[in-house]
């Protein structure tokens, strides 16, 4: 019998919380241990925590559903379905929903009257393959990968051939033009700035080897990528960064790596969090944003931890 499997209380400090280097150990807390806070669903994604309302936003992408945890009272509802099979999620700057949609295969933002808008369904004319994941720089751009996961079958959206290469886009917030930022990908998948927004991280999971690479941004745009880490034979799923620079990775490796690796900005993993399925992505929340959220096949988990998300993603 696992922990998941009872109601007896977690004994602190959590021993699924891995030290794996001295630079983790102040983001480890002694008091805080990984709590499962809904369950039930098919394939939990895309979360995004939204402050003024203490609530988190999260996608069940098999269900077609966008669903909504409340942190006060922990009631859970669902908020639109269907939904387009939504992904990735975040918020932009002015604190609306940005969600990644693979059925429709469009970028879609709701705006704060719950009207929807698409931002984007086409490049150059052509349709795209399905966006999964998508991040906001402070300037409003907003960045996401699109990578064809709803078109190859009909379990996470609708089957169909890809008329595109996978790619990263850039749209732009005032034109509403896109623009390639990264094209040297075989299937780009989740991605993140660093603090200063000097680094874009962008996640590869295609069919063989599974990689997490670094760009510098150059005059704004991705340049110069290189290996930033390689996970396989698991493989990275959505990541974010902290204000300390640290990476932190939704993993899927199998029974003592299913969870969430932390990497130092040098590329060093220096800790672990552990969680009974695969983990598909994360956000950081809370009223201090040292709460992180995971999503994970069926769940949701949450732990809190001494480091501040990003704002962005």
């Amino acid at each position: 019998m696992t922990r998941w499997d009872t109601n007896s209380p977690i004994r602190y400090p959590d021993p699924d919380v891995l030290v794996l280097d001295k630079r983790f150990e102040h983001i480890k807390l002694g008091h805080a241990g990984i709590e499962r806070i809904a369950t039930g669903f098919r394939f939990t994604e895309g979360p995004a925590y939204f402050g003024g309302g203490r609530y988190l936003v999260f996608t069940d992408i098999p269900n077609d559903a966008l669903i909504r945890w409340d942190e006060v009272s922990g009631a859970v509802v669902t908020l639109r379905n269907p939904a387009g099979y939504p992904d990735g999620n975040t918020r932009d700057r002015q604190g609306r929903l940005i969600t990644c949609e693979l059925g429709s295969r469009t970028l879609t933002r709701t705006e704060h009257d719950g009207t929807i808008t698409v931002l984007a369904s086409h490049f150059e004319g052509v349709q795209l393959t399905g966006p999964n994941d998508v991040v906001v720089k402070s300037d409003d751009s907003i960045w996401f990968s699109d990578n064809g996961a709803g078109i190859r079958g009909n379990y996470l959206g609708d089957k169909a051939r890809a008329e595109l290469p996978f790619r990263v886009y850039r749209l732009d917030p005032a034109t509403a033009a896109l623009t390639i930022a990264v094209g040297d990908m075989e299937r780009p998948n989740g991605l993140c700035f660093s603090p200063d927004e000097s680094r874009l991280y962008v996640v590869d999971t295609p069919g063989g080897r599974r990689t997490t690479r670094v760009y510098d941004m150059v005059d704004g745009m991705p340049s110069h990528g290189r290996l930033f880490f390689d996970d396989t034979p698991g493989w990275a799923d959505g990541i974010r960064c902290d204000t300390e620079g640290n990476v932190w990775a939704a993993i899927t490796g199998g029974p003592g790596y299913d969870g969430v690796a932390i990497f130092a900005p040098d590329g060093t993993l220096i800790g672990r969090i552990l969680l009974p399925e695969r983990c598909a992505n994360l956000a950081f929340g809370g009223r201090k944003r040292n709460r992180l959220f995971m999503t994970a096949s069926q769940s949701v988990y949450a732990l809190y931890v001494e480091a501040q998300g990003c704002p962005g993603g």
